[in-house]
C-alpha cells in the first residue's frame, strides 16, 4: 500500500501518546506516529494515544480521561481517515478491572467483548479504510497474575491478552501486526531494555523508531 497522502489514525494508550520518548511534554515529534507521518509524507496523523487508558469498559468508570476506553473513543476519531492502526491491550493487563469473559461475549464490559465490539466498530466506521491491529509489546513482570501490583483479584498473564486480540483480529480477518512475537522487545535482556525501554514499559526514542520501522513496513506491505 503506498502511503504517502493516507489519512492514519492512532489509537492506544501511552505508548501511542508518546509517554517515555525526550519530547513527551514537547513537540512530541520522536513518538511513532509522527516519525511515520515524516518518512511516507502522510496528508494527517491523528493521534488518539492516552495514558493508562484500556481497551476494555472499567468495572466503575470515573471522570479521568484514561477510564475513556477504547470502545468509546474510537467513535470520536477522524472519519476520513484511510488507516487505522490500534495498539493497546497492556493497561488491560497491567491495571484494568474487566475480566477476561468468552469468545462468545460482545459487549465492552470483558477483554473478549471489548475487542469484537472495538473491531466491529471500526470495520463499520471505515468500511472502505484498512483496519490493522498491534499485539501488545513484551513488558517487565508480565506473568504476574495481580498486572502491575494493582490488581486485587488474580488475572491472566499478558500473553492471555495478546492471544485474545490475535484470535479476534483472525475471526474479523483484521490485519494484524504481532509485536509480541517479533517487536524486537524484550525487557528480560538488560541490553535491549537499557537501549529500547528502560522502564521496562514504555518505548525511548530509539524504540520508538523501531515501532515506526515495524508499522510502517507492515502497512507498505498491506
Amino acid at each position: 500500500m503506498k502511503l504517502e497522502g493516507k489519512i492514519i489514525n492512532f489509537l492506544g494508550d501511552s505508548i501511542t501518546e508518546g509517554y517515555g520518548t525526550s519530547d513527551f511534554e514537547g513537540a512530541q515529534e520522536k513518538r511513532y506516529s509522527h516519525l511515520i507521518a515524516e518518512k511516507y509524507g502522510l496528508k494527517r496523523a491523528n493521534n488518539y494515544g492516552v495514558c493508562g487508558s484500556r481497551i476494555a469498559r472499567q468495572q466503575v468508570v470515573t471522570d479521568n480521561l484514561y477510564d475513556r476506553d477504547f470502545c468509546m473513543r474510537c467513535h470520536e476519531m477522524d472519519p476520513e481517515a484511510d488507516i487505522v492502526v490500534v495498539l493497546g491491550g497492556t493497561n488491560d493487563y497491567g491495571h484494568g478491572t474487566a475480566f477476561i469473559g468468552r469468545f462468545e461475549d460482545r459487549t465492552p464490559e470483558t477483554f473478549y467483548g471489548a475487542c469484537h465490539y472495538l473491531m466491529r466498530s471500526l470495520i463499520e466506521r471505515y468500511p472502505d479504510g484498512r483496519i490493522v491491529f498491534a499485539t501488545p509489546l513484551h513488558r517487565l513482570d508480565e506473568d504476574n497474575p495481580h498486572g502491575d501490583g494493582q490488581k486485587s483479584w488474580e488475572g491472566r498473564p499478558l500473553r492471555d491478552y495478546v492471544n485474545i486480540i490475535r484470535r479476534v483480529a483472525e475471526y474479523y480477518s483484521v490485519a494484524l501486526l504481532d509485536l509480541y512475537a517479533a517487536g524486537g522487545f524484550q525487557q528480560e535482556v538488560p541490553v535491549l531494555r537499557e537501549r529500547y525501554m528502560p522502564d521496562g514499559l514504555h518505548p525511548n526514542d530509539a524504540g520508538h523508531r523501531i515501532l515506526a520501522d515495524r508499522i510502517g513496513r507492515f502497512l507498505e506491505s498491506l
